[in-house]
Parts: C-alpha cells; structure tokens; sequence
C-alpha cells in the first residue's frame, strides 16, 4: 500500500498536469480587447452600460487575461441594447391588475478584428426573458423588474462570452 502510494506520488511529480482545453490566444496576456458600453435604446438609463460591465466580468472568469483598453485594441466588442419588453403573463381575477410579468431583453452585438477591419461575430436579436412579480407599490414592482433585467443580462452575458471566447 505504501509502495502504491509512493508510486502515484513520484508519477505526480514527472511533470505531468491536466490542463483544459481553451483558447490560448484567448487567454494571452497581450491581448487587447475594446468592450465599450453598448449603445442603449431601452426604457432603462444604465442597460447599455450595465450590459457591457457585466460581459467584461464573464470574459475576466472565462479565462480572458489580457486587458480591456480602446488604444491599439486588437479586437472591438460592440453592442446594443435593443429593448426591454414587459409581458402580462397572470393577473388578479378580480381586476386589471397584472400578478406577473415576463421581461425580454434584446440584444446584439458585433466582434470586429480591428487590424483586418473584418467582423468575427455579428448577431442581432438575441433574447432572454425572465419573469417578476409585480404588486401595488411602484417600488417593489421596480425593483422586481430590475432584477429580471440583471438576471437575463446575467444569462445572455454568459452565452456571448462562451461564443467570443470560441470566435477569438
């Protein structure tokens, strides 16, 4: 047994590791990439701006380690934020007063190679749609909204990301 174990000790030590299968241009240190605020054509003030934050923290944990800077970027990430649709989805049988909505986000975005001046990835339409409640007080329905809003940001964030990760 102690043999078995010195074994897997000595054979872990021969240089051997695992190591995922990314993108290794993706993750160069000299890679600059320009995620500027995505232009926001929403109901909502801070959605273009808020969407592209977030696209930068997922980036950032998806493995990107170069930097995020507009002078001499190699690649331009680009974008709008399209609209904001609410949705009655139920409703208070004993009036016109909506229970339940659903929030759609739409989205598109661009990923140009700035040297080429080619485009990557262009896709228009994207959608996620999230549902929150909604009450008497203005405030609580709101902030219900707010948070549908940051939760199918959240959701197709995570989806671009994989896809520019995948493109670059």
């Amino acid at each position: 047994m102690i043999l078995a174990a010195t074994l897997l000790a000595v054979a872990a030590g021969c240089g051997y590791h695992l190591q995922g299968a990314g993108n290794p241009r993706f993750s160069d240190p000299a890679l600059r990439m320009d995620v500027s605020p995505f232009a926001n054509e929403s109901v909502m003030p801070d959605a273009g701006s808020y969407f592209a934050a977030r696209l930068r923290e997922e980036l950032r944990r998806g493995g990107f380690r170069g930097t995020f800077e507009r002078q001499g970027a190699d690649y331009l990430v680009e974008g709008k934020v399209r609209d904001l649709r609410d949705e009655v989805v139920s409703r208070k049988t004993d009036s016109r007063f909506a229970l339940e909505y659903r929030l759609t986000l739409v989205v598109d975005i661009r990923v140009v190679e700035v040297v080429k001046g080619r485009v990557l990835w262009k896709e228009g339409g994207l959608t996620d749609s999230v549902p929150y409640y909604s009450g008497p007080d203005a405030q609580y329905t709101e902030a219900n909204r707010r948070t549908a809003f940051e939760e199918a940001a959240r959701r197709l964030v995570l989806r671009l990301a994989q896809t520019i990760r995948v493109v670059l």
